[in-house]
């Protein structure tokens, strides 16, 4: 149990439980299948988890030179060895589980979790950091319309809403670890622009990207009683961060002002999949 507990604690259980209900909402708004619909969120969290378990365990040497003893492999409590053995066993059942829903639905999961593993490997010390965030999230609306019977990609605006939404995450994820990343080494995107840059521009997007969702779900058939109000909340929420930075500057408040307002565009994706 012990071990099962630690490798459940590197796993980063808050994101991937997150993604996996992400996965769970957007299969029903695409109308799956109830076999279909377990398959595609049982796969999605395999991948979190292998996505999870890899980071740890290449963070290792990085997060014990920084005292992270909140970290399961960092205090001991299970051997990287077997951190490793678990993450590929859930990558293979990832993959395995994609394959049962069909060729396209593989692909994309293949490519997004290719993706999020090279940020694990060492993109997320590069300028490109930002770049399998806009990957993996962009494909992400599609892994549930591509595990229907007749798959096809998701909709052009909810892949931007995608892409949107994991960029706003990595823009404000790591900034509360800057001091910590910089000790290491880890020079990503929003360490060489800085904090307030990284707040303005994951705000920026999300903004952008509501604006996108309202009037691609708008021209796809859904309400506009029901879509205006999620635009709306993202937009004040956005403009609740920058009277805070311009009071605090770049806090933690204003960080989960921004998650915040990249949850409401999360729903808005939900809602408009299923009203459109």
């Amino acid at each position: 149990m012990r071990t099962a507990r630690a490798l459940w604690g590197a796993t980063h259980p808050g994101p991937s439980i997150v993604v996996t209900v992400l996965s769970l909402a957007l299969g029903l708004a695409a109308g799956l299948e109830p076999w279909r619909l377990v398959i595609l969120v049982v796969a999605v969290f395999a991948g979190q988890i292998s996505v999870g378990l890899s980071n740890d365990a290449i963070d290792l040497f990085r997060d014990a030179k920084v005292g992270r003893s909140d970290k399961p492999l960092v205090r001991g409590d299970t051997r990287v060895r077997t951190a490793w053995i678990a993450a590929f066993v859930s990558l293979a059942v990832a993959v395995i589980l994609s394959a049962v829903l069909g060729w396209g639905m593989l692909l994309a999961h293949v490519v997004a979790l290719v993706s999020a593993w090279s940020y694990n490997a060492g993109l997320k010390a590069t300028p490109a950091s930002l770049l399998p965030f806009l990957v993996s999230f962009g494909i992400f609306p599609s892994l549930a319309t591509l595990s229907a019977a007749d798959p096809q990609p998701a909709a052009v605006w909810a892949t931007l809403a995608g892409a949107v939404l994991g960029a706003a995450v990595h823009l404000t994820n790591v900034l509360p670890d800057l001091d910590d990343d910089h000790r290491t080494g880890v020079r990503g995107l929003p360490h060489r622009i800085g904090a307030a840059a990284s707040v303005l521009l994951a705000v920026v997007a999300t903004v952008a990207a509501a604006i996108a969702v309202l009037f691609g779900s708008l021209a796809d058939g859904a309400p506009v009683a029901a879509m205006i109000p999620f635009a709306v909340g993202v937009a004040l929420i956005a403009a609740a961060v920058v009277v805070r930075m311009r009071r605090r500057g770049p806090d933690r408040v204003g960080f989960r002002l921004v998650m915040a307002a990249a949850l409401v565009l999360a729903v808005q994706l939900v809602a408009a999949s299923a009203l459109s």
